[in-house]
């Protein structure tokens, strides 16, 4: 990548994690990437010689901006192999990070030796941010994708206020079909259109409630499965997703899904009892799988994990 950055070329070629489709190449101006980069380091307060910690995959555009953050903004950065447990043995102090869950959960004894955290890549659990609220670390977590190259919002674990604040220079709305679009002109002169669904809180400000193309509609009830998610997450101590299957009367009926060897009884009910869904949220069946289908970055592909149920007997 970093002969590719000092190349004579203005733009460099990035790759989609493969998330929400098939992986595809897009192609950005590098002078793009400054101005992100730029744009981070206003929003976190970022200054010339802070030292950061690069421990995402430079296959990817997350690990990619860490290196450019480094260049643009003058940063002091220690890369390490991206892997699940990256402070481990390691007792030097970091002004910024950026990690995806799961290493900030194997960090968490570490953590306080990063000043500022951003999180990205996936949704992280409650129990990962009511732990990351125990410690000095102050903790974002981040909305981006690769077509925005990273986040173009964050939000404080710590704020009572759940929303994300955008960026510098990034502007927001929403179409007929409540889902968010995002204008970056340093990026594209269009609008990037998304499948986010979201509620504005402010001109420069909203609530992510969950995905168009994953929302379940089960007999005229719209079901938006990351916000059922969310719900039990305290609940839940394993991996698992709310997913939509056939069904004859209702056209779709939501089932529970989770990655588990052997079945776990008593789920449902103790959802029930928990009282923290509606009975139209509560998942109809729930279904165990060995392992789920995952991105080469560690994204669940739900498609394909719930095409994987077709091979059970419902």
């Amino acid at each position: 990548f970093l002969m590719d950055w000092i190349n004579s070329k203005d733009s460099i070629e990035v790759k989609t994690s493969g998330s929400t489709g098939s992986p595809k190449k897009i192609s950005y101006s590098k002078q793009a990437m400054v101005y992100s980069a730029v744009a981070t380091g206003d929003h976190f307060g970022l200054k010339i010689g802070d030292r950061a910690l690069h421990c995402l995959s430079a296959d990817f555009i997350a690990g990619k901006m860490m290196l450019v953050r480094a260049m643009i903004l003058g940063l002091e950065i220690d890369i390490l192999p991206p892997n699940g447990n990256v402070l481990d043995g390691k007792s030097t102090l970091y002004d910024f990070a950026a990690m995806v869950p799961l290493q900030a959960e194997n960090s968490l004894n570490s953590i306080n030796q990063i000043k500022s955290l951003i999180i990205g890549g996936a949704a992280p659990s409650e129990s990962l941010l009511e732990s990351l609220k125990t410690k000095k670390t102050k903790s974002f977590v981040t909305y981006g994708m690769t077509e925005t190259l990273t986040h173009i919002a964050s939000r404080s674990i710590f704020s009572n206020d759940s929303s994300y604040h955008v960026l510098p220079g990034v502007t927001i709305s929403k179409d007929d079909r409540s889902c968010l679009n995002i204008e970056v002109p340093y990026i594209q002169t269009e609008p990037i259109v998304t499948n986010d669904i979201v509620e504005l809180k402010t001109a420069n400000s909203f609530f992510l409630l969950g995905r168009n193309d994953t929302v379940i509609n089960s007999g005229g009830i719209k079901i938006i499965p990351e916000a059922i998610e969310r719900k039990i997450s305290s609940l839940l101590s394993f991996p698992y997703f709310i997913g939509g299957i056939p069904d004859e009367k209702l056209g779709q009926q939501s089932v529970l899904v989770v990655e588990q060897k052997k079945p776990i009884i008593g789920i449902i009910d103790l959802i029930r009892e928990s009282g923290v869904l509606t009975e139209y949220e509560i998942p109809k069946k729930i279904y165990h799988l060995e392992s789920f289908e995952y991105t080469d970055n560690g994204k669940l592909k739900r498609k394909e994990t719930l095409s994987k149920l077709e091979e059970l007997p419902y």
